[in-house]
């Protein structure tokens, strides 16, 4: 027996976007440009109404355990955007999402979200090395912002697991503004002292995912320009530096 849940989000409801993506059947049965495909999913970027959207597909819920207990990659990635919507975080717009199971066991996924113009990812901007990157106003509100999302995150025990330059978009705009994309394995976890240690682990983990590009394309005078915001400071104290020094060490020996 199968049981499938879809939802449209709000906004759509009600509009010719609707109909296009009305049902996840509808959904896997759409043809549009390829962007990624793998044994778990594909991704392809399709327009409709004069408007551009992208639509991960997923036939497995992930690889190992998790194709047998615990939610869904896919699952995962759309509670986690709306998750930081709701805490003011700005994300990749969601337009539709939900799963097929049959005999309680994961069978498809997919979730729809609008394409973001005018954006590029950060770890784009310094293979490229965009010449934007060296207008210091500019950057320093791309900084601020991370700084300011990666707090909320960590405030609320979130750990993103993946926070790569790669996964942070950003609007080529005179004020950038910067969006999170692409987040399957984050996780929030019990705000409960049981769990500290796994969080703190999680939160150095996270900046070191952020210093590992950091370190080689930012000045040092950058890097703790962002440290303080983060930490939300002007001099740092022994707890901060005893932090710094964890972040600078977690990728040792594994790079």
């Amino acid at each position: 027996m199968n049981k499938t849940a879809w939802t449209i989000v709000k906004p759509w409801r009600g509009t010719a976007v609707e109909k296009v993506f009305g049902s996840l059947e509808q959904i896997f049965k759409i043809n549009g440009k390829q962007i990624t495909k793998d044994n778990l999913s594909d991704v392809i970027l399709y327009e409709t109404n004069n408007i551009r959207f992208y639509i991960k597909r997923y036939i497995m819920a992930g690889k190992g355990l998790r194709q047998y207990i615990g939610r869904s990659r896919i699952r995962a990635e759309w509670e986690n955007l709306l998750f930081f919507q709701k805490t003011g975080i700005v994300s990749v717009k969601v337009v539709a999402y939900g799963e097929e199971h049959r005999l309680g066991m994961f069978k498809r996924g997919a979730l729809i979200t609008q394409e973001q113009t005018n954006t590029s990812d950060l770890a784009k901007l310094v293979r490229h090395k965009s010449p934007i990157l060296n207008d210091s106003q500019w950057f320093n509100a791309v900084l601020d912002q991370v700084a300011s999302i990666a707090k909320i995150l960590h405030e609320h025990c979130f750990i993103h697991t993946d926070f790569k330059w790669r996964n942070i978009l950003i609007t080529m705009a005179k004020k950038p503004q910067v969006l999170l994309i692409d987040c399957p394995a984050g996780f929030r976890w019990p705000e409960n002292f049981l769990f500290r240690r796994i969080v703190e682990r999680g939160i150095i983990k996270d900046l070191a995912c952020l210093d590992k590009v950091a370190k080689y394309a930012l000045r040092r005078s950058q890097r703790m320009y962002f440290y303080h915001r983060y930490a939300n400071t002007t001099k740092l104290s022994s707890k901060n530096k005893q932090q710094i020094r964890r972040v600078l060490c977690f990728f040792e020996g594994r790079e």
